[in-house]
C-alpha cells in the first residue's frame, strides 16, 4: 500500500491505497463519496463523470497513482461550491426540465454538461447541436432530449 494525496471538493486528502487502484473505488469506497456512479469500469458509459483540475474524466479510468497532490477532483457533491450555493445552475436547471427518471447517470450527465459549457465559453462561442452531440454519457431512461434542454438551461444561468 501507498499514500496518495490530492484534493477532492476543496479539501486535500490522503488515502492509504495500493497504487494500481481505479479513482472511482478511492472516492466511492474509502472516501465514501458516491455521487460518481460505477455503470462500466471501463470508460465508455461516463456514469463516473467528475472534473479534474476543472475538466470531465473518468475516474474508473483512471489510477490513483496518477493523481497528484495539486489536482483538484469536484464531484457532483462538491459542484455546488464552485459557485458558492445551494445548487449549481445546471442541477437547478435539471431539475426545471424535470430531466431525471431513474436518475443513476445524471451526476456523470450534469457533471460532463458543465464542462461542456466551460470549455464553450473559453471558446467565445455558444453551444451547437455538435457539442451536445459529442457529450457521450449513456442514459439507459433515454432522456436525452431533456438532457440537451437542460443543458441549454443551465448554460444561460451558468
Amino acid at each position: 500500500m501507498a499514500q496518495h494525496t490530492f484534493r477532492v471538493n476543496g479539501e486535500s486528502v490522503t488515502v492509504d491505497v495500493a497504487d494500481d487502484v481505479r479513482l472511482l473505488w478511492v472516492l466511492r469506497d474509502v472516501l465514501g463519496i458516491t455521487g460518481p456512479k460505477y455503470g462500466c469500469g471501463i470508460n465508455v458509459c461516463k456514469a463516473c463523470t467528475s472534473h479534474i483540475n476543472g475538466k470531465a474524466f473518468n475516474p474508473c479510468s483512471v489510477q490513483v497513482k496518477d493523481v497528484g497532490p495539486d489536482d483538484e477532483i469536484t464531484t457532483i457533491e462538491g459542484l455546488p461550491d464552485t459557485v458558492g450555493a445551494d445548487l449549481h445552475p445546471m442541477q437547478e436547471a435539471w431539475l426545471q426540465r424535470d430531466v431525471a427518471q431513474c436518475g443513476y447517470c445524471q451526476p456523470g450527465q450534469i457533471m460532463a454538461a458543465v464542462a461542456l459549457v466551460r470549455s464553450v465559453r473559453a471558446e467565445g462561442r455558444a453551444i451547437t447541436d455538435d457539442d451536445l452531440d459529442g457529450i457521450r454519457n449513456v442514459c439507459r431512461c433515454g432522456t436525452y432530449t431533456r438532457i440537451r434542454e437542460a443543458i441549454r438551461d443551465g448554460a444561460e444561468r451558468m
